[in-house]
């Protein structure tokens, strides 16, 4: 199986002439860092200069045989320095998702669409088990933390407004919106309360939290039931 190109790129069907998988993820990576620096406008010897400022040189030369395919191999640490350098998530290089119709994610498995194949990457696909417990925890846990800050931004908004309504039932609004913020708040804490005890119960220590939030959600002597999975 091959990775076939949109018509940005060479779209190839014969499979005599297909590569190995590890040659595909490879040309297909040099395909779209080719196409990125195309598009930048910038000459191999722009791309280059701008890996060396980041700290990682990778030499014009590197940069033009891989992407002539005369470079059998491209280190993890050339992508994420390649992608920063592009200005590109390190991920869009090797599934660049609008740019390749659909990738072979491992050996001897069926092509899927590319936005499939960064799903599974990234561990945001479908395909989540008991090992992947903690990634679901830090991601809630996260979500949790931008709900909080939403809702009590929410709440304090309200608050000014009800303190300056212009009569009594823009005042009456006003408090209502504020109760439903406080009371999203609520949720929020209650959601980080749990998660955090979760990530605690696998013997990972939680995210940082700002002292007055900790101290509302992390209150000394606080034992939480981790005996129910969390609902993410």
């Amino acid at each position: 199986m091959t990775q076939h190109r949109s018509d940005h790129g060479i779209e190839t069907d014969d499979d005599e002439d297909v590569p190995e998988w590890a040659d595909q993820v490879m040309a297909t990576v040099a395909a779209e860092v080719r196409r990125r620096r195309k598009e930048l406008r910038w000459s191999a010897q722009d791309l280059a200069d701008k890996c060396e400022e980041i700290g990682h040189p990778i030499p014009r030369n590197v940069i033009a045989n891989m992407e002539s395919g005369r470079r059998s191999s491209l280190p993890l640490v050339d992508v994420m320095v390649l992608a920063e350098a592009l200005n590109t998530p390190p991920i869009c290089l090797i599934y660049p998702v609008g740019y390749v119709d659909d990738v072979q994610r491992l050996p001897l498995r069926h092509p899927t669409s590319t936005l499939d194949a960064l799903s599974w990457f990234t561990g945001e696909g479908a395909e989540l088990g008991a090992d992947n417990d903690m990634l679901r925890y830090f991601r809630a846990h996260r979500a949790a933390e931008e709900q909080l800050r939403n809702a009590r931004r929410d709440e304090e908004y309200a608050r000014y407004h009800a303190e300056t309504a212009p009569n009594a039932d823009r005042k009456a609004e006003a408090l209502r919106a504020q109760a439903r913020a406080a009371e999203a708040a609520e949720d929020a804490m209650r959601s980080l309360s749990r998660v955090r005890a979760f990530i605690r119960k696998g013997g990972v220590t939680p995210p940082y939290l700002w002292p007055d939030v900790a101290a509302e959600v992390d209150p000394p002597g606080t034992d939480l039931n981790t005996t129910e999975e969390i609902d993410l």
